[in-house]
């Protein structure tokens, strides 16, 4: 199954394009110039491209940042709020119809590349902020894929871990010889992972709970810990 992953350099994506160069033929990475805030992570992404020896395509979209400054996440946007993702403050991190807009053009790339898939590395920690990280969605939108491009090309919307945690990517990475030194996750894009976004917290917290050494440096890395903490107060306070 020759497939293209959408790949943010962190994580979760990486994690996938080494399971599909393993399982599957890996054509290349896509990521996306939305107007975010920095550019690390399509760096990041450009290293593991060159790492797997695979094509590295950016697509370049930023135009479309200025419509979506919604979202903290966007260029020009309010501050990255620091904290756990289950915590209502990390809504404003939701980029409006993200993933919709790159898997659409995904699909077309996939499509001129005569691919029969396309990966993305949604998954079950995402599901209580960002809505088009959701079963539903991933669901739908394979729906919608398979009659756009009905009796032309049959291309499979690849979504392997949406019933798993960050936690279980970090450990199946692991046996997958990840090098996950060189991914980044960091939303405020500084010399070193900030330990304290939503995403640096997650991260730091699924090599945790992995059993996973993390390569990480991070400028607070004990915050994470605070986050997690207050987070379970609040829930047993909601109870």
């Amino acid at each position: 199954m020759k497939t293209v992953i959408l790949c943010s350099g962190g994580i979760d994506s990486v994690t996938l394009a080494y399971k599909v160069a393993v399982e599957r033929k890996l054509d290349r990475l896509i990521s996306f110039d939305y107007g975010q805030r920095h550019r690390r992570e399509i760096e990041h992404a450009a290293r593991i491209a060159s790492e797997l020896g695979v094509r590295h395509d950016v697509v370049d979209i930023a135009t479309l940042g200025k419509f979506l400054t919604s979202s903290s996440l966007i260029s020009g946007g309010d501050a990255v709020p620091d904290g756990h993702y289950a915590e209502d403050n990390m809504k404003s991190t939701v980029v409006p119809n993200r993933n919709a807009i790159m898997l659409s053009i995904a699909f077309g790339i996939a499509a001129g590349a005569k691919a029969d898939a396309v990966g993305i590395a949604v998954h079950s920690g995402d599901h209580f902020i960002y809505p088009d990280c959701r079963p539903a969605f991933v669901d739908a939108f394979r729906t919608m894929q398979d009659t756009a491009l009905e009796g032309m090309w049959e291309i499979e919307l690849y979504a392997p871990f949406t019933g798993t945690d960050k936690a279980g990517i970090v450990a199946e990475g692991a046996t997958l010889g990840v090098p996950y030194a060189l991914t980044w996750s960091c939303y405020k894009g500084g010399e070193k992972h900030c330990g304290r976004c939503g995403t640096c917290v997650e991260r730091r917290e699924a090599f945790h709970l992995a059993k996973v050494p993390d390569p990480t440096k991070y400028e607070d890395p004990d915050y994470w810990l605070q986050a997690i903490a207050e987070m379970t107060a609040k829930r047993k306070g909601d109870r």
